[in-house]
C-alpha cells in the first residue's frame, strides 16, 4: 500500500473515493465549482491510500484553520477532514497508516495542534484525539417563549446590565455575505474553541448554512451606530423555525436575536441547532422548562502534536505547578513535563520529577481548551492523580476564561 499526497488533478478521484467509503454519491457543484462542501478542500494537504496496482482505497485531508485558545490566543490548527476507507479494505490497517502518515506530515509543517469532528466517537481516541468542546440543540415551543423580567438593575440613571439599544434587520443570505463574514470573524477571535472561516469558504459557499448558498433568512443585529454586531441564520419549514447559528460577542445582542426568532409568527416551535451548553437563555425564559435540551454531544476533538508548545500557547488564569506524565501510545511516545504557570503565562519543560497526573495524550486534548474538567477524567478512571488535592488544582489551572464552543462544520 502507498500513501501519497494529492494535487489538484486528483480532486475527482479523491471526492469519488471518499463518497464511496460512506456509500454516497457526490452532489453536482454549482457553476464555478462552488456550493458543495468539498469545494474548499486544500489538495496539497490531502492524502490518498493506494493499492499496489494503483487503486485508491482511502482518503484523509486537512484544512488550514486558526483556533482560538483560552485567553483569546489565536494559533494555527490543522482541521482533519474527509477521512474514509472503502468497505472492501476496512480493518486492514489502512486508516491507522493514513493517520500516522498524516500526523507526521503535520509535524513536518511545524503544526502543534490538530482538530477534527468525529463521525463516530470510538474511532479517533485511539489516534490521540480527545473531545474538547460540546454543543446541544435547544427547542422552545412558540407558546412558551415568553421572557421573564430581569431582576438585576443598573445604577441610577444607567441602563440595566445587558440591555440592548440596537435594531434587527431581516435580509436574505445572498444579500449579506460580507456582513456574515465580518461578524463571524470578530466572534471567533474572542470565543475559545472557535475556528476561523477562511474567505474562500464564504466565496465558494462551502460547508453548511449560512456558508452554503442554501436559501436562508438572516436576522442581522446592528448597534446604536448601525454597525452589524450579530446575526442569526434561520429557515422555516412545517411550522418549525430552525436557527443554524447565532453569532455575536455580546449577550444582549444574543438575547435580542433570540427574541426575534422566538416571537416569529406562524411557527409552533423554534429550534436552536448549535446551542452553547452553558448559555443563559433558558434562565431568561419565564418558563425554565420551556427550553428542551437534546442532541447534547461532543463537537471539536483536539490532539496535541507538541505538548510544550501547545501548553505554552494558551492563556492561563491562575498560578500553579503540575508535573504531567503524558503517554502517546499511537505514536509510541512518552514524556514527562513540568508545567509552571505564572501571571497568565506557562512554561513547560521536560522533567524527571515525580508526576502529579498521569494521562493519555487524548485526555490532555480533552482538557486543553477548558471544556472538560481534569477531575471528570480522574473520576472516570482515565487520568491518574498521584496525590490529594491534585484534581482540584488541575481543574483550576485548566479552566478557561469562557466555556469553549465551536460551531464550524468541516
Amino acid at each position: 500500500m502507498e500513501i501519497r499526497s494529492t494535487t489538484d488533478e486528483d480532486l475527482d478521484v479523491f471526492v469519488d473515493t471518499l463518497h464511496a467509503a460512506f456509500g454516497r454519491f457526490p452532489e453536482t457543484p454549482a457553476e464555478g465549482g462552488g456550493g458543495v462542501w468539498w469545494s474548499a478542500l486544500e489538495m496539497d494537504r490531502n492524502l490518498l491510500s493506494m493499492t499496489a496496482d494503483g487503486r485508491p482505497v482511502g482518503t484523509a485531508g486537512a484544512y488550514s484553520f486558526t483556533l482560538t485558545l483560552p485567553g483569546e490566543t489565536l494559533v494555527p490548527a490543522a482541521g482533519v477532514t474527509a477521512v474514509g476507507v472503502l468497505p472492501t479494505h476496512r480493518r486492514q490497517g489502512v486508516l491507522s497508516a493514513m493517520m500516522r502518515h498524516q500526523l507526521a506530515e503535520l509535524r513536518a509543517r511545524g503544526e502543534f495542534l490538530s482538530v477534527l469532528l468525529a463521525s463516530e466517537a470510538p474511532i479517533y481516541g485511539r489516534f490521540g484525539y480527545g473531545p474538547a468542546t460540546y454543543t446541544q440543540r435547544l427547542t422552545v415551543p412558540r407558546h412558551q417563549a415568553a421572557f421573564a423580567l430581569p431582576r438585576a438593575h443598573g445604577t441610577a440613571g444607567a441602563p440595566a446590565s445587558g440591555s440592548d439599544t440596537g435594531s434587527v434587520e431581516l435580509l436574505r443570505r445572498a444579500e449579506c455575505g460580507e456582513i456574515l463574514e465580518e461578524v463571524y470573524d470578530r466572534y471567533r477571535r474572542t470565543q475559545p474553541g472557535a475556528l476561523s472561516r477562511p474567505h474562500r469558504w464564504w466565496a465558494l459557499g462551502a460547508g453548511q448554512p449560512p456558508l452554503s448558498p442554501a436559501p436562508r433568512y438572516i436576522a442581522v443585529h446592528r448597534d446604536a451606530d448601525g454597525v452589524p454586531d450579530g446575526y442569526a441564520s434561520y429557515s422555516v419549514e412545517s411550522g418549525t423555525l430552525t436557527v443554524d447559528e447565532t453569532i455575536t460577542t455580546d449577550d444582549a445582542v444574543f438575547t435580542a436575536l433570540a427574541r426575534f426568532v422566538l416571537e416569529h409568527d406562524l411557527v409552533t416551535q423554534v429550534v436552536f441547532k448549535h446551542f452553547p451548553p452553558e448559555h443563559p437563555l433558558r434562565w431568561q425564559l419565564a418558563d425554565f422548562r420551556a427550553g428542551e435540551v437534546s442532541d447534547d454531544t461532543d463537537w471539536l476533538w483536539v490532539r496535541l502534536l507538541d505538548v510544550p508548545r501547545a501548553l505554552t500557547a494558551r492563556g492561563w488564569f491562575m498560578d500553579g505547578e503540575l508535573v504531567l506524565d503524558v503517554d502517546d501510545p499511537f505514536l509510541g511516545e512518552h514524556g514527562r513535563y513540568l508545567l509552571t504557570v505564572r501571571d497568565g503565562k506557562a512554561d513547560c519543560v521536560p522533567t524527571d520529577g515525580e508526576p502529579d497526573l498521569s494521562l493519555d495524550v487524548s485526555d490532555l486534548g480533552a482538557v486543553y481548551l477548558g471544556g472538560t474538567a481534569p477531575s471528570t477524567l480522574i473520576r472516570a478512571g482515565h487520568i491518574r492523580a498521584h496525590r490529594p488535592g491534585t484534581a482540584t488544582l488541575a481543574d483550576a489551572l485548566f479552566r478557561a476564561d469562557r466555556s469553549p464552543h465551536c460551531l464550524h462544520w468541516f
